[in-house]
């Protein structure tokens, strides 16, 4: 008997992993200007993204159970660059380039896609793989 799934409604959290949430922090919030909306030491820093939230996880401390903690979350973490994705309006890709080039940041890439959707990739301090790309680009 097969049935059908539920429908899923959205992303709600995504994450990256780091070994230096301080950093995390210093970039997501202070240069791209993502809120923080709470933070656990040196274990992870949550950023509001829109509707969803950016969980920056220290891999070190994710993959054993957090000490005390009352909730059965199962140990997690990842080692090795990942990637994230933001929708920037394409009237705006201009001035996040320039932004991201006045704070030190290097363009890693700068393209259009055969669609017409424009993408710049930077790095995170961990090495991520940070794309802003025009919403159009899953159109």
């Amino acid at each position: 008997m097969t049935m059908t799934p539920p429908l899923v409604m959205g992303t709600l959290e995504s994450a990256l992993y780091t070994d230096d949430t301080g950093r995390a922090v210093d970039f997501y919030h202070g240069i791209i200007g993502l809120p923080i909306i709470g933070k656990a030491g040196s274990r992870s820093v949550f950023f509001r993204v829109g509707a969803s939230v950016l969980i920056l996880f220290n891999p070190a401390e994710t993959e054993v159970p957090a000490p005390g903690s009352p909730y059965p979350v199962p140990r997690h973490g990842a080692r090795g660059p990942g990637h994230y994705c933001f929708a920037v309006q394409p009237e705006s890709q201009d001035a996040l380039r320039s932004h991201l080039i006045a704070n030190g940041i290097g363009i890693e890439a700068d393209f259009r896609w055969s669609g017409g959707a424009r993408s710049i990739y930077v790095r995170d301090p961990a090495g991520n793989s940070i794309e802003f790309a025009d919403p159009a680009l899953w159109n």
